[in-house]
């Protein structure tokens, strides 16, 4: 029999086997259990992806495996992404992964990415939209646990740096179910207040399921929507959650964060000594100045005035050249008394001193507390009642007890503005001084 096709050895067959297969499929995703999982001393790992009809032999070698968060078991699902090829030794395909995540973590990462994309198409995390923080911080909100690291992280940093500053803590959870609105709640709170220069969202780290709370698209709108500028430090360095692409300011660490907000004291210090020496230093100089400009003039007046002129600019120069070094003297006394102010008080603002000055301080300030609370309330009664007739004259309810109704739709409440807002057949409530009525439209002009 004559033959006129090629023909091929194994390995050769093999080889365009191989070829076609990494040409075909170069990337794949597949859901999967696994099965046989093995891992030898060269730090390999190798195991079936399986479903109830078939299975795929797959490897995950050394440099990738070392970078898996999670260890892989028999049964476990994963979602594995990789290249099918061709084992031409003994002609089996299987499929080389670089990359193998928990299933359930897969799902949350494609909906991160998914929700990620949509809004940054709207401009969310547009660089042109954040706001530039403060040079000088003196109000600092953290939302944030009240029992976690990051919280101790961040009043130790702030301590250490400038103890000057206020910081309140706004407690909340971090995690959960309700974690994601308790914090967009107590952003939207801390922002209408303008009480704060700036707010900050921060936690430790964890899984992507622990911080999913801040990948919720509400607070990432809020964050975008606040006045006051916003850093987040949710995580580790390498955790990035949404809330760190809607901030003004996205810091990889709690600790960072603190250092990025406030100056270190020790800085502050050494440039207030400097100045005060280059002070010190320009005082001397414009002294020097005044006292040559003085000494020219008597020697103007030696030249071109009479004896007796001579004499009284002679006192009166001496007279002016004593006053000159007193005025001189008293601005440096002055000013070094202020530095010393400066630095007793940057001495006295140490955590401990100032928490024993401050307990001292309450001490003094509680007789005094009863007797302004007394006056605080009755300035409050006094404006409350103010208040109580000024909306009782604008109350809708004011206008009903003269005869008139209120129009309100049955099925939402919302007011009848027009007779445009019903339609005939619909149910209304009308509110009159004594009660309610229910109507129904049966026409409109």
């Amino acid at each position: 029999m004559e033959r006129t096709a090629q023909i091929l050895t194994p390995s050769q067959l093999n080889a365009l086997a191989r070829d076609l297969l990494e040409g075909s499929f170069p990337s794949v995703w597949v859901e999967a259990e696994l099965g046989n999982v093995t891992r030898p001393a060269s730090g390999h790992m190798y195991f079936t992806l399986k479903d109830a009809r078939a299975q795929i032999r797959a490897a995950l070698f050394k440099p990738k495996s070392q970078w898996l968060k999670f260890v892989p078991r028999e049964g476990m699902r994963v979602l594995a992404r990789g290249r099918l090829t061709l084992y031409d030794a003994r002609g089996e395909y299987q499929m080389v992964l670089d990359h193998m995540e928990e299933a359930g973590e897969g799902a949350l990462r494609r909906a991160y990415e998914q929700l990620k994309a949509r809004l940054e198409a709207e401009g969310l995390f547009a660089p042109e939209r954040k706001r530039p923080l403060p040079a000088h911080v003196q109000r600092l909100a953290v939302i944030t646990s009240p029992t976690g690291a990051a919280v101790r992280d961040v009043l130790s940093v702030l301590a250490r740096r400038f103890p000057l500053l206020e910081v309140d803590l706004l407690p909340s959870l971090v995690q959960g179910d309700s974690a994601a609105a308790q914090i967009t709640a107590l952003l939207r709170a801390a922002d209408a207040s303008a009480r704060y220069d700036v707010i900050l969202l921060t936690r430790g780290g964890g899984s992507l399921e622990d911080l999913w709370a801040f990948n919720d698209e509400q607070l990432a709108r809020a964050i975008a929507a606040s006045q006051t500028p916003v850093v987040s430090a949710v995580g580790h360095e390498t955790d990035f959650s949404l809330s760190d692409f809607a901030a003004d300011l996205r810091a990889p660490t709690p600790s960072v964060a603190a250092e990025l907000l406030v100056p270190d004291q020790r800085d502050l210090l050494l440039r207030l000594r400097r100045d005060a020496a280059r002070m010190v230093q320009l005082q001397r100089h414009a002294m020097s100045q005044a006292t040559q400009r003085a000494d020219r003039a008597l020697l103007r007046l030696n030249a071109q005035s009479p004896q007796n002129r001579l004499q009284l600019l002679q006192r009166r120069q001496q007279d002016l050249a004593r006053r000159l070094a007193s005025v001189w003297q008293q601005q440096l006394e002055r000013r070094r008394a202020r530095l010393r102010h400066a630095d007793i008080v940057l001495r006295n603002n140490a955590p401990q001193r100032r928490l024993e000055a401050l307990r001292e301080r309450l001490v003094r300030l509680l007789p005094r507390v009863d007797t302004a609370m007394a006056r605080q309330l009755q300035r409050d009664q006094l404006r409350l009642r103010g208040l109580a007739r000024s909306m009782e004259a604008v109350s809708p309810l004011a206008t009903v007890s003269r005869g008139y109704s209120i129009l309100t739709r049955a099925d939402d409440g919302r007011l009848v503005r027009s007779p445009l807002d019903v339609a005939p057949g619909d149910a209304l409530t009308a509110r009159v001084k004594d009660g309610v009525i229910s109507v129904v439209v049966k026409d409109r002009e």
